[in-house]
This record gives structure tokens, sequence and C-alpha cells, in this order.
């Protein structure tokens, strides 16, 4: 069925206004389930349930995912106004069009990577199905085009650099000796030896069920620490030993930070005070991490042979990640349930080191 146009010129001129789509999510708003087709009189205890409903939609995904999928409807919505066709109902014939134009963009502007792309599809079958319909990414029409565009436009995928153990010590050596430093350390070797990732290390309370937004709790035993965690594939369990040295362990960091800090309640990781004497009760965005790193690899002075902006650019979050990956010499499958991974192949994702050709297969093949 081919899509439903309406009675308007291919595209709106810039000036032209351009009228709020009733179909439309807000880049901070969230799909909701729609209201009782045939709402009862006076059913107020039916109101309740399908708010509860919507609450565990929220639940069903990340509030990241759910504002990328908002954004991704919104400009869905936005491209089928000024092309005078009509979002609903769903129509892979429009589609179609809708993703080409992310990869050569006729109107001028950057074409999208094929992740993204799919990404952004992955957010349009989501913002259908809150409306009640179903969109077949499958179907011939999207299936094509994106194959098609694999073909063409696919990249090796860009891989941020792991931080390995010799740039750990780097970077703690570069944080101010301070309660703000204390906190920064025991977030970099927490990240660092638990694998986790930005959004994980921030959500920690002290106790569980300590605040409502938690995503799990830190139990400190004689030989490490006990993390238990809401992640991306469901709760799970982190085991961090004790280092070899009080300078890098976990353990005898977190415990210095808690100390230091007296937080016995709540969120682990907050905020400081201006004069870096008291820690407040805002829990810290997983942001601060990412600004951490990159904070961290400049100060210490990480990849000094290549220029600033790149080496910043080499370093995010998943880096601790990596690092973990790369470094610990043990058995893999110990390593995938660390970082959580479903499958092995995930988590050789992660593994890259910096001396390629560590294992020469030339020589041990006998040449």
């Amino acid at each position: 069925m081919p899509p439903r146009m309406r009675k308007s010129p291919d595209i709106l001129p810039a000036e032209a206004e351009i009228r709020p789509d009733p179909h439309a999510v807000g880049a901070g708003d969230t799909p909701a389930l729609p209201p009782p087709a045939l709402p009862l009189a006076g059913s107020a205890a039916l109101d309740r349930l399908v708010e509860t409903a919507q609450g565990y939609v929220r639940q069903a995904v990340s509030e990241n995912t759910l504002r990328a999928y908002g954004r991704d409807w919104t400009h869905f919505a936005r491209w089928c106004r000024m092309r005078g066709a009509d979002p609903l109902p769903a129509s892979p014939q429009l589609i179609g069009p809708y993703i080409a134009d992310l990869a050569a963009p006729h109107a001028g502007g950057s074409a999208l990577s094929v992740s993204s792309i799919e990404r952004r599809l992955s957010g349009l079958v989501w913002g259908y199905a809150q409306r009640g319909q179903a969109l077949d990414r499958r179907d011939r029409h999207i299936a094509a085009v994106l194959a098609g565009i694999r073909r063409k436009h696919a990249r090796p995928p860009v891989q941020k650099e792991a931080i390995l153990p010799e740039d750990i010590r780097d970077m703690l050596a570069s944080l101010p000796l301070d309660l703000r430093g204390l906190r920064d350390r025991a977030i970099l070797l927490i990240g660092f030896a638990g694998g986790l990732r930005r959004s994980e290390i921030v959500a920690l309370d002290h106790g569980r069920d300590d605040t409502p937004d938690s995503g799990g709790w830190v139990q400190i035993l004689e030989d490490g620490l006990l993390i238990t965690l809401r992640g991306k594939t469901g709760w799970r369990e982190v085991e961090i030993a004790r280092g070899s040295s009080s300078q890098t362990c976990p353990v005898q960091a977190l415990g210095d930070w808690l100390h230091y800090s007296r937080i016995d309640f709540g969120p682990i990781f907050v905020a400081v005070s201006r004069n870096g004497l008291k820690a407040s009760a805002d829990r810290l965005s997983d942001k601060h991490v990412a600004r951490l790193i990159k904070q961290c690899v400049r100060d210490a002075g990480i990849r000094p042979d290549l220029p600033e902006a790149e080496r910043l650019r080499l370093y995010s979050g998943h880096s601790l990640r990596a690092g973990l990956a790369s470094s610990a010499e043990v058995d893999e499958r110990y390593i995938q349930k660390q970082l959580g991974h479903a499958s092995a192949e995930m988590t050789r994702r992660y593994q890259r080191r910096r001396d390629r050709f560590r294992v020469n297969l030339t020589k041990a093949a006998g040449l």
C-alpha cells in the first residue's frame, strides 16, 4: 500500500510555518500507551491501572534509550511533514526513502553511518509499537534499501581506545589530593576493575533499596566488593577483589571515599561542594564519568604521539570496560561474566591491545 500523501508541495519552503504534529514525540518525552478505547465512566481504578502500565512501559528500556527513540520519531515526523506525507499508518514504502535520505541526504547535511541508521530504524519500530501499529523492518521495501546502504556505505566500527593498567596509574597520579580526588579515584578504579558502564557506576547506592532510582548496591566484604547491579542485560553480581597495592586497590579507594565523605546511605558517587570539603546528596550524572576520563587522559599525557583533540576523541566511558577486557590475562569466560555480556563474541569486541602481533601465528605454524 503506497504512503498516504497530502495535497501539498513535495518540499515546503524553509520559511513555511510548520504546525505541531500530534504524532510527534519531543526529545524529552517518553512514548506512552494510548488511552483505553472505551473509557468507562467513573472507572478510577482502571485509570490507575493504565497509569501503572504506562510506568512499566517507561521502565522497559533505559531513559537514554527512550530519549533517543523520542528524537528518532520527532525527526521522522518532521521529515514526513516536509514532504507532504503522514507518518501514520506504518508504511514500509515510506520508510525505505527515509533511510535512503539518511544515508545520502538530498537536501544537504551530513550522512548518517549504517549503525546510526539501524538505531534510528529501531526507534521507529518502537514508536509505531507505542501507537498500536507494527512496522516490519524485514519488509522488502526496507530490507532491500538497508542491504544496499550496508553494501555501499558500511565502514569498520570506530572503537574507543582501551585504558590499560599503566594508563590508569598515570591517570590516578593526575588527580588532586582532596575529597573530589578521592571520589574520582574510586570511580576510575571501580569502573576499570568491575568493567562497569558509566551509567552503572553512578547508579550505585550504599545499600539495597536506598533510593527509588537506584541501579544497584555495594557490599564491602573482607576479600573485596560484591556489587549487585541492574545492567542492560538484567541483574547481575560483579566481584571486585582487592588489588596488589593500596595505591591501585579499588576496595581501598572506595573505603577512603566513603569514610571521608561520610556516606552511609543513598547514592555512592555524588557531587562535592565547590570548596571541596563536603559531599552533597546529589547523584552524579553518567556524563561526569566521560568528562573525568577525558580530563585525566589530557592531564596524564596519555598517547602523546597524537594531537590533543584526537587523543580525547579516542577515549570515553567504555574505555574502562575495554581496558579490563584487554588487560586481564584470564580465561575469556570470566571476562564475559564480569562485563555482563550474553555472548563471547561481544566480549571479543572489547579485547584490543596496542601491542599487535603479540601472538605470531606465522612462526607458530612453522614459517
